[in-house]
């Protein structure tokens, strides 16, 4: 009997940089789009500058960086409560590594900076060390096929 659970997830994705000549030529149209995540706010989406897109709008680089950063994080909340570890404050300064060639691109690397505020009876080297069952934890960090480091910092609150 398996245990295995399937989940499904719906993006619904429209293209609005048509500026009227369609992809004739790469110039020619705008990298522009709508991201509507189940009847959620719209995400408004572009290619990254260096690929002729908007600065002003996310772009899917971003995004998966930002998948990692917030699963990490909320995977490390749970493991913090079954470490007996209290958490009053949690930001991260992630960052990800893309090589391009002609060929292409791929990430090399997403570091994340977690820095940790813990109350000051939690244990910081627990604290630290949920930092590994959250990792492994993370459902887009053990999707990815290239490495995820964690880098935490942890403050523990004056009394």
């Amino acid at each position: 009997m398996s245990h295995t659970h399937q989940h499904q997830y719906k993006v619904d994705v429209t293209w609005t940089g048509n500026q009227g000549a369609g992809t004739r030529t790469y110039q020619s149209y705008g990298r522009d789009h709508e991201i509507r995540i189940a009847g959620k706010p719209a995400l408004e989406g572009s290619a990254d500058p260096m690929f002729r897109g908007d600065a002003s709008r996310h772009n899917p680089e971003d995004m998966l960086v930002t998948a990692l950063s917030t699963c990490h994080m909320l995977s490390y909340l749970h493991q913090a409560v079954l470490a007996g570890v209290v958490v009053t404050a949690y930001t991260d300064s992630a960052e990800g590594t893309m090589e391009t060639d002609v060929h292409g691109g791929h990430f090399t690397e997403v570091v994340l900076h977690p820095v940790v505020t813990i109350t000051a009876d939690s244990d910081p080297v627990k604290a630290v060390d949920a930092h590994d069952g959250a990792h492994h934890g993370c459902f887009i960090a053990s999707s990815v096929n290239f490495p995820v480091r964690v880098e935490p910092r942890i403050v523990v609150e004056s009394v």
